[in-house]
């Protein structure tokens, strides 16, 4: 049993850790080389990590997806997808895919000449389940070595979390300790002393039979 429980425990935590990794905004430095627009199906497991139809516009089995094509300074390629978020989750409110996908059309360079640009995103990039994280802002930087500064959004939504954590976990234990513990313990109180009393029947009983035995 004991296994179990740390068994559920790592799972769930995993999960948050996983949740939070997918949904919080991070920062690449990457060299646009292009932008397109495929038709894609969404179906299977790929479709839970798509967003959806452009605020106004239907959703559909499948649909037009914009792609923002990069390449980081260590020559790795990175694709975008740019979506709107509307209302619905992950809360960016993101409902200017068109004028993300020309801007960053405008800052399309070439290896001789490179302009580095700062992609603000979330999401991951999986090529077996063909899903890529969603470009929500760009700016320009000076090179690909330009610090970024700290994730102050990410901090303050980390540090909100840890503190309604332990604010659950306190208000658990001291409804634990003044209302579950007691019950527990009435509980365990009145099984021994049902105990006792079958135990002391038993022996009455016992010693009445021995009564009976031939002296």
């Amino acid at each position: 049993m004991k296994y179990v429980k740390w068994f559920f425990a790592v799972l769930f935590w995993l999960i948050v850790a996983a949740t939070f990794h997918y949904t919080l905004p991070q920062n690449d430095i990457v060299r646009v080389t292009g932008t397109e627009i495929i038709r894609k199906d969404f179906s299977g497991l790929s479709r839970f990590f798509y967003a959806q139809a452009d605020s106004g516009d239907n959703e559909l089995g499948n649909r037009d997806l914009r792609l923002i094509n990069t390449t980081r300074a260590n020559g790795r390629v990175m694709v975008y997808r740019n979506e709107d978020t509307g209302w619905n989750w992950p809360p960016y409110f993101k409902f200017d895919s068109s004028n993300l996908q020309a801007e960053a059309s405008e800052y399309v360079s070439t290896i001789d000449n490179p302009r580095w640009i700062a992609v603000r995103h979330y999401g991951w990039r999986n090529p077996f389940l063909s899903i890529y994280p969603n470009a929500i802002g760009i700016r320009p930087v000076d090179g690909p070595d330009a610090r970024l500064g700290l994730p102050w959004l990410n901090i303050a939504i980390l540090a909100a979390f840890v503190v309604i954590v332990l604010g659950i976990r306190a208000l658990w234990r001291r409804f634990r300790t003044s209302r579950i513990d007691p019950l527990v313990d009435n509980v365990q109180d009145g099984v021994s002393a049902t105990g006792d009393a079958i135990s002391r029947r038993r022996s009455g009983i016992r010693r009445w039979l021995d009564t009976w035995k031939a002296k």
